[in-house]
This record gives C-alpha cells, structure tokens and sequence, in this order.
C-alpha cells in the first residue's frame, strides 16, 4: 500500500466518522446550550439538570438517525471491502 492510499483511506474514515457522530453531537450541542442559557438565567447550578436532558436529546436523536447511521456505515464498509484488490 502506497502512502497516498494510506491517507486517503484515513481521510475518507474521518470525514464518515464526523458525518455519522454529528447528528448526536449537534443535539446534545443545543440543548446544552438552552439547559446553560436556563442555568444561567436562573442561577440553578446543578449539574444533574445540564447532564439528564443533554442525554435524553442524544438518545433520541440516535434512535431517529439510526436506520440513516447504519446505511452509511454499511455503505462505507461496503465500499472498503469492494475495493480491497485497487488499494494494494
């Protein structure tokens, strides 16, 4: 395997990896975000009231994106595994 395929393929698994976390991760963003703004405004300091919703939001944005995740993991697997034979 040569160095640029190296790169290529390291490239290619982060540029997937961010696009299948970023569905969860901009959720639990944002309701970080209102629950801080929340905080803030009323100087309750807890952070079980930061951390419960945060995890809420995220487990449902996964639940909503998992068949979309998994066709996109498959996808790129998919792809590695067809072209095994090109890289070497």
């Amino acid at each position: 395997m040569q160095a640029q395929n190296a790169i290529d393929l390291g490239r290619e698994a982060i540029m997937i990896m961010l696009l299948i976390s970023s569905p969860v991760l901009i959720a639990g963003m944002i309701v970080g975000l209102v629950i801080g703004l929340l905080q803030a405004l009323t100087q309750i300091q807890e952070q079980a009231v930061a951390f419960i919703p945060k995890l809420v939001a995220m487990i449902i944005a996964l639940a909503f994106t998992a068949p979309w995740l998994l066709t996109k993991m498959l996808e790129y697997t998919r792809h590695l595994i067809e072209h095994i034979p090109d890289r070497l």
